[in-house]
């Protein structure tokens, strides 16, 4: 069977997610050398999330649309950004101590951004199956849901390469958290306000 070009894309990144991952779990430089495993963690996830905005741009543009394309495509997304919160939250070294904001309030935010992102892509996905199940109807990302996976994307590069590049004492990767949790929660509203109709309890 030959795969397409975007299909290969949407493979490769999916294989990417465990090794970025490793990197962000395991200091395997050393502690000496932490910035190292930060630097090959972030550059191997930036690789990743530039095949997500590949495939799917040469799929329309080339006609090259799949059936296992639309399968693969957001499983492949939603490994790379649980994979990646996860693996942060997970870390006793991507939080560094000794900053102005502290490792344990940083890590307590990240950890309740981290449930939040994975509880409104169930959210979402869930209602995406309702809602095809019981009208055929195909709910299409929006700009806010396209909104929410760049700042997710972005708060994991903030937050790894923060303490090695622009150090503000963890401020600048709490910005980042804060703006991924509001556009993860908008974009869920969204999507749950515009097709409430079809799961509305009352009805």
């Amino acid at each position: 069977m030959k795969i397409n070009l975007p299909n290969k894309l949407t493979m490769i990144r999916a294989f990417l997610v465990p090794f970025f991952a490793f990197f962000m779990i395991y200091p395997l430089f050393g502690r000496e050398h932490i910035a190292w495993s930060r630097i090959f963690a972030a550059a191997i996830f930036i690789l990743a999330s530039i095949t997500d905005f590949l495939d799917g741009k040469i799929a329309r543009m080339k006609g090259l649309v799949t059936s296992f394309g639309k399968f693969m495509d957001p499983l492949a997304d939603k490994f790379m950004i649980f994979a990646a919160i996860l693996a942060i939250t997970f870390s006793d070294f991507i939080f560094p101590a000794g900053q102005t904001l502290s490792q344990g309030f940083l890590k307590s935010v990240f950890f309740w951004n981290a449930l939040i992102i994975i509880f409104r892509e169930l959210m979402v996905t869930s209602l995406r199956l309702v809602v095809a199940g019981d009208s055929n109807i195909v709910i299409p990302a929006n700009i806010w849901g396209k909104m929410k996976t760049v700042t997710q994307i972005v708060c994991v590069i903030v937050v790894l390469l923060e303490p090695i590049t622009i150090n503000l004492g963890g401020f600048l990767s709490l910005a980042a958290i804060l703006v991924s949790m509001f556009f993860t929660v908008f974009s869920g509203y969204i999507y749950i306000k515009g097709y409430w109709q079809y799961i509305d309890p009352t009805k």
